[in-house]
This record gives structure tokens, C-alpha cells and sequence, in this order.
């Protein structure tokens, strides 16, 4: 049986698989040290100098920087060293660029115009919802030549007014998720029945409902036992990002079968080897892996996302876990749900944090609303 589409806007998108910075850099950190011996081994020790400089830094909130923005930035990093070693450079005054200190405004316009037209592929039939693979490289290397101009004088090229800067492409992919896609995908993983006991049914099965809540994927899998009031129907978030210490906390009210399911993932959690407080391997987070293994990744989530998706007869191309973010915000936009209650519960600042959120589904909203009116003259 051919795979559904499992979007709720009608528009067909090309399938495609992207490479996420985590996937395919190697932690360099762990690499054995060596005698620096060539211009690769030059470049390789300057970004494990930025990976330690990040790590030990806070970003422009004051707040350290997350593991996943560490890689992100190593990752844009070791694709410029990559480049380099391929393809050989001379920059503007005539030197060989060995070192990232070498590196100027006219190199790093050559780089970026090749990232650019290799990596920045429209991935749907408008061509307009692309991956913005070139103007997220360009974003995130800024990291490396800020650390250069900090330690090595080195003059910074995105200060120059000559850098050639690339603009993100309008977004055209539909993200929001159809009801009929939800409703399988809970099915595929038992519907929330009793009679499903088995550890890793009835944890993917919780995991849906918690997505159907609005949550990111950071902030799912940093929930720990204690965040859930599951008498009250409400479960506490620490933001990822930005307003976050140790008072901050966002209450997200729960559905009623999320609090079900929950409370049925607690009762088999209890079996798990690291779910026992009196064990020295014990997790506090909420999530545990399969065959009493530790706590659900980054990539486990997008894979076991996926995997359901599957199993319930879709595309896989077309689905992750934010995709319930923006089809959780629609929900509610079309439920007459205010843009300040749902910044509220989402932990917003701005209104133009919520537009983007079920945009795809906008006209729909729009004419539903209008019709609801019905007979006005």
C-alpha cells in the first residue's frame, strides 16, 4: 500500500531527507592529539579550541550554550575545513589559505556561494519551501571568526560590507499535520488501551500525546518524573532558551487522555532497570530507552517518530516531531483560542513568534471563520 500523506494542507512535497549538523560531525574532542603537522591538523585544532571556548562561554543571554548549538557551530566550522582541504585557496593579498586565520571577505564569498548552490535545495514543487542548508552555514560560522577576532586579531570577514549575505527562502512546505494522520499514528501504537502493556508501546504511545501538547522536542525530552501534576492535568516545562533559571517553569495543561496515558507510562517505567532510585544507574528523566537502556535522545525521537508514521501507512519524509508544534497551534487558532493564551502557554515573548505556527493553514481558518457567521444579511 502506497504511503499517505500525513499533512493536513492539501499542496504535495517533493520527499527529502536532510542531514542534521549532530549526524554527521565527528566529535573532534575525542579525536587523539597529534603533533600539528599540516594546514588540515592547523584547522582541526582550531575547532576544538572553539568547541572548549563555547563550552565554557555563555551566548549573548548569558546563559551556556546548548550542546546542540556547540555542535551546530563545530559542525559549520569542519564544513569550511572541509571545503578548504578539497579545494585549495588563495585569498585577496596572495597567500595560500593553510589556517582560518587566512580566511578572508573574498574566501568565504567563494565558499558560501558553492554551499549555496550545493546545499540549498528547494525540497517542494513551488520551490519555495527549500532546506536553507546555505543560509543557516552562513548564520553559524559566524561563531568560529568571532572566537578568531577575540583570540587572534584576526580581522572578522561578517563585518564587511562587502560580504555577500543570503537571504532565507520563503517558506512554501505545508508542516501542519492532519487529524486523520494523529488518530492513526495514536492507533498504531495501541490507542491508549489497557490491554497494551508492553514498555515501548505504551511509551510511544505517551510521547504522542505529550507532541499533541505543544512541546519541543528539547523541551519533551528534558522532562523529568517530577515536572508531571498529573492530578491537576498539567505538566511543568523549563524554557530551553532565553528566560530560563531556576525559578522559571511553564505550566502546559494536558488533555485527558495524555494524563492517562502518562499515568499508565509511570506504571510501566517502574519496571525499568534505570527507573530504580536505589539503583546507581538511575535516570530522573521521564523518557527511557528500550531494553533497559538510559534516557531517549535527539535522534531517537525524529527516528521513533518516523517509525509510527510508518506503521500507520505514511511518508516518513513528511513528518517530525515540530510538526505537531504547528499543528497544536492551529488547534487552537481554529478553536478561537487567543494569540495571548497560546503565546502564554508556549512561552512566547513576541506576536511574530506565533505567526509562523500553522501559517500553512491560515486561508483555512480564515474561511471557516467566515462561514461560521453564516447568514449576515
Amino acid at each position: 500500500m502506497a504511503a499517505r500523506n500525513p499533512l493536513r494542507a492539501q499542496q504535495r512535497v517533493r520527499s527529502g531527507e536532510s542531514t542534521t549538523p549532530t549526524q554527521s560531525t565527528r566529535t573532534l574532542s575525542s579525536t587523539p592529539v597529534r603533533a600539528l603537522r599540516s594546514a588540515e591538523d592547523v584547522r582541526l585544532a582550531t575547532i576544538a579550541e572553539l568547541e572548549l571556548h563555547l563550552s565554557t562561554t555563555t551566548n549573548k543571554h548569558g546563559r551556556p550554550f546548548q550542546r546542540r548549538t556547540i555542535n551546530a557551530y563545530k559542525y559549520a566550522a569542519t564544513q569550511l575545513h572541509r571545503w578548504l582541504t578539497r579545494s585549495p585557496q588563495i585569498n585577496a593579498v596572495g597567500v595560500e589559505v593553510s589556517s582560518f586565520t587566512d580566511v578572508d571577505t573574498a574566501t568565504l564569498n567563494r565558499y558560501f556561494r558553492w554551499y549555496y548552490t550545493t546545499h540549498d535545495i528547494p525540497k517542494s514543487q513551488d520551490g519555495k519551501g527549500g532546506y536553507t542548508g546555505g543560509t543557516t552555514t552562513q548564520r553559524n560560522l559566524r561563531a568560529l571568526f568571532l572566537y578568531l577576532a577575540e583570540e587572534y586579531d584576526h580581522p572578522n570577514p561578517f563585518t564587511d560590507l562587502k560580504l555577500q549575505r543570503y537571504a532565507t527562502p520563503p517558506m512554501g512546505k505545508p508542516k501542519t499535520l492532519s487529524e486523520d494522520f494523529i488518530t492513526d499514528c495514536l492507533a498504531a501504537t495501541g490507542n491508549g488501551s489497557p490491554k497494551v502493556r508492553d514498555f515501548e508501546t505504551v511509551r510511544n504511545h505517551a510521547i504522542l500525546r505529550v507532541l499533541t501538547e505543544g512541546l519541543r522536542s528539547d523541551e519533551l525530552l528534558n522532562l523529568r518524573t517530577n515536572d508531571l501534576d498529573l492530578p491537576n492535568g498539567t505538566l511543568v516545562v523549563v524554557p530551553i532558551k532565553m528566560d530560563r533559571n531556576s525559578l522559571d517553569g511553564r505550566v502546559i495543561p494536558l488533555q485527558p487522555k495524555t494524563v492517562k496515558a502518562l499515568s499508565r507510562y509511570l506504571r510501566v517505567r517502574a519496571t525499568h532497570r534505570m527507573a530504580n532510585p536505589n539503583s546507581p544507574d538511575h535516570v530522573e528523566r521521564l523518557w527511557l530507552g528500550t531494553r533497559n537502556r538510559g534516557e531517549l535522545g535527539y535522534q531517537g525521537l525524529h527516528r521513533l517518530v518516523k517509525k509510527i508514521a510508518t506503521a500507520a501507512g505514511y511518508d516518513p519524509a513528511h513528518v517530525s516531531p515540530h510538526s505537531f508544534c504547528h499543528t497544536w497551534a492551529d488547534d487552537l487558532k481554529a478553536a478561537g483560542v487567543s494569540g495571548e493564551h497560546i503565546m502564554a502557554v508556549r512561552g512566547w515573548k513576541s506576536p511574530a513568534m506565533l505567526r509562523p505556527y500553522g501559517a500553512d493553514m491560515a486561508s483555512r481558518r480564515a474561511v471557516d471563520a467566515v462561514h461560521a457567521l453564516g447568514v449576515r444579511y
